[in-house]
């Protein structure tokens, strides 16, 4: 059974203070999409889930656009964007199967670009831009 959560935030700080709620409630295993547009707030809301699992200061947290994945408390979260990817293959080179076997938390943003390569079990966040800095925040757990 599903269950959906929305949240409207009007600032940065408030996506922030978010994600950190959402870490709390997250259990030591998961994996997370973070779905959204560019400038949606995916890593900003990953800043909060970060800082929430005390792992690291949000400032510490930046996208993996460049480096395809973050590690933060030796394996106990990844950070993984596959925004530059383009195939199932590039992403299975990353070794996602074994990163998704550990007894881990793996945010992944674009990962909704790639659903052959998922389990069904996940939670979903949806991030949806409705100004400058405001936004609507899904959380979906399938």
């Amino acid at each position: 059974m599903k269950s959906r959560n929305e949240f409207v935030t009007d600032s940065a700080d408030a996506t922030i203070e978010l994600g950190r709620e959402i870490a709390r409630g997250l259990p030591t295993h998961a994996l997370v999409l973070l779905i959204g547009n560019l400038g949606a707030g995916k890593t900003t809301l990953a800043k909060g889930i970060v800082s929430g699992l005390g792992l690291a200061d949000p400032d510490e947290v930046t996208s993996p656009t460049f480096t395809l994945i973050h590690e933060y408390g030796e394996g106990r979260l990844y950070h993984i964007d596959l925004y530059r990817l383009d195939t199932a293959a590039q992403v299975a080179g990353l070794g996602f199967d074994e990163i998704l076997s550990r007894d881990s938390v793996v945010l992944l943003e674009w990962g909704e670009r790639f659903p052959q390569s998922l389990p069904a079990e996940r939670i979903e966040i949806h991030l949806t831009t409705l100004g400058a800095d405001r936004r609507q925040i899904a959380v979906v757990i399938n």
